[in-house]
């Protein structure tokens, strides 16, 4: 089972040049991450908002990432280049 993960994240203005190259040093971590199978990032500069999709094997091991980022500080980071913390959703895909 996979299970599609979105965290819609409102970014302060002019963060989004900062923002990439933490993007581009952290990425290889969650790919890594037990339980990953994909994770993609889309910017939408003109309303300063940021998608992170991703597809995990369960929302538990999501989760699991989610404590992990909370407990090392890169979830602290993160927050850093935000005005509020993301929304999280899971998704199931549903064979129609």
């Amino acid at each position: 089972m996979t299970v599609r993960v979105t965290l819609n994240c409102p970014l302060k203005q002019s963060s989004i040049v900062d923002l990439l190259p933490f993007l581009a040093e952290n990425l290889p971590n969650v790919r890594a991450f037990d339980g990953n199978k994909r994770v993609n990032i889309f910017i939408d500069k003109a309303n300063n908002e940021m998608l992170i999709d991703e597809d995990w094997s369960s929302p538990e091991h999501h989760q699991r990432y989610m404590e992990f980022i909370s407990n090392n500080g890169i979830m602290e980071q993160l927050a850093a280049f935000l005005t509020l913390p993301p929304t999280i959703k899971y998704f199931d895909q549903v064979d129609i």
